[in-house]
């Protein structure tokens, strides 16, 4: 059962690792010409031979491979700070249903997990260029889930990324077939920290105030926290007639701490027409910065669509 600790302002919420505790399944709604994909990952003796022929778990071999440098140069550099991890383990059909093709929900112990992550973002430049100040610099939000493609790959699908920054929102959605939104936010940061979120026509708001306890660790391989946190590759499709894509990130391990929470929400996952999560998150954790690097987009193929439709 989930470990709570009374404080002052709070409680302190953190699942210990080797065991689930989802709460009631989310209801979630419904939601192409490339190359056949080969694994981002491959292991000493493995081999990409008829993999996209069926979709195979990640191994844990695989997962831990990711953390590997990519051999690509690097597009953009950017810096994660303050980011509050919430997620909620939900039976994975119902988040399976909202997945593009071509992506199944990845798993670990037979859940899946539902992640909310605000976070403020700087230091956005592409490689060679400085960072502008007022560009560079922005607040985000974004709905997130764990998925693997048929080659094995695990990363991220995004279900929306709210930023406060309409040129950031317009350049992502473009050039990295993301789904940001643009939306009011605002974040402050003493013993406390607060952060607030309301997308641009939506009337209420999603407040969050937590400050992190404990000392900082790493995640180990085969834990909850290694599985939700230590992900590089993102999965985009503009729309279901649009190719799906895959690009790498790469980053140092996050340092996580334990967090207390006073105040959290799900609101942003009913932005998206999903429903609201009851209660508290199944895990919380906090990471003070990370260094990235965003490496470039691939097109990855999905059996079944050999030639993809055109775009409507």
């Amino acid at each position: 059962m989930v470990v709570e600790k009374e404080a002052s302002g709070g409680i302190l919420r953190r699942w210990p690792e080797g065991t689930v505790s989802p709460g009631e399944p989310l209801p979630t709604p419904a939601r192409g010409k490339a190359r056949t994909p080969t694994p981002l990952f491959l292991t000493p003796g493995s081999s990409d031979a008829g993999i996209a022929s069926q979709s195979c778990p990640p191994s844990d071999v695989t997962r831990r491979e990711a953390q590997r440098a990519p051999a690509t140069p690097p597009l953009l550099y950017q810096t994660w700070e303050s980011l509050l991890f919430l997620h909620w383990a939900l039976p994975p059909g119902y988040l399976q249903s909202s997945l593009p093709k071509g992506l199944t929900v990845d798993t670990y112990q037979d859940q899946a997990w539902l992640g909310i992550v605000p976070f403020t973002m700087r230091g956005v430049r592409p490689r060679f260029f400085p960072a502008v100040p007022g560009i560079s610099n922005f607040l985000e939000l974004n709905v997130r889930t764990y998925v693997y493609d048929e080659t094995g790959t695990p990363g991220v699908w995004f279900f929306s990324l709210d930023a406060d920054s309409p040129l950031a929102v317009y350049l992502a959605r473009s050039f990295f077939h993301l789904a940001y939104r643009h939306a009011k936010i605002t974040s402050s940061h003493g013993e406390w920290s607060e952060y607030s979120a309301r997308r641009i026509h939506e009337s209420e708001q999603a407040h969050y105030r937590f400050r992190p306890t404990g000392p900082t660790r790493t995640s180990d391989p085969g834990t909850l926290e290694f599985f939700l946190l230590e992900r590089y590759v993102l999965f985009a499709q503009s729309k279901s007639s649009t190719p799906l894509y895959r690009g790498r990130v790469h980053h140092s391990p996050y340092q996580i701490q334990d967090v207390e929470l006073d105040a959290s929400s799900s609101l942003p996952l009913r932005w998206n027409g999903q429903s609201q999560v009851e209660g508290p998150p199944h895990h919380a954790c906090f990471s003070p910065r990370v260094e990235v690097s965003v490496h470039g987009l691939e097109q990855v193929l999905v059996p079944g669509n050999l030639q993809h439709p055109s775009a409507k």
